[in-house]
């Protein structure tokens, strides 16, 4: 009896451990997503497999462009797909035109780099809730 619960603990904690590395927590910072998004807003982003479409109207987080890979975590919005835009991108452009550095000064991203949808903001506790027009879960 014993081994069956500490096999239903080491299972929770597996399941509990993958799950986190689905998700990502980013404190935004700068005006960009001003007034959806203000600095020191928190929000819970959910990685997707880079093969699922992010849809215009999401709110992402980013990797920056000009970096590649490994360069700083944006959060920006996924605006409609001009005709253009080679394939395998999408275009991200911040509520705030006037403070945000996005697709209008450095283009299209590549999907590869878009981590997944933010759909939670979970701090400052007056401000939580669900983002509008963000994936479902």
């Amino acid at each position: 009896m014993i081994r069956l619960a500490v096999g239903v603990t080491v299972a929770a904690a597996v399941v509990a451990g993958s799950a986190c590395r689905r998700t990502l927590r980013l404190e935004v910072t700068g005006e960009s997503m001003t007034p959806t998004l203000l600095p020191g807003d928190r929000v819970v982003v959910v990685r997707l497999p880079r093969r699922w479409p992010v849809r215009p109207g999401w709110i992402v987080a980013a990797r920056d462009p000009r970096k590649g890979c490994h360069g700083p975590i944006m959060v920006k919005r996924v605006v409609p797909a001009t005709a253009s835009m080679p394939p395998g991108t999408v275009r991200l452009e911040g509520d705030n035109a006037a403070a945000s550095t996005d697709s209008r000064t450095f283009g299209p991203v590549p999907r590869h780099l878009v981590l997944g949808p933010a759909i939670y903001r979970y701090a400052p506790l007056g401000r939580s809730g669900r983002l509008a027009g963000t994936l479902q879960v």
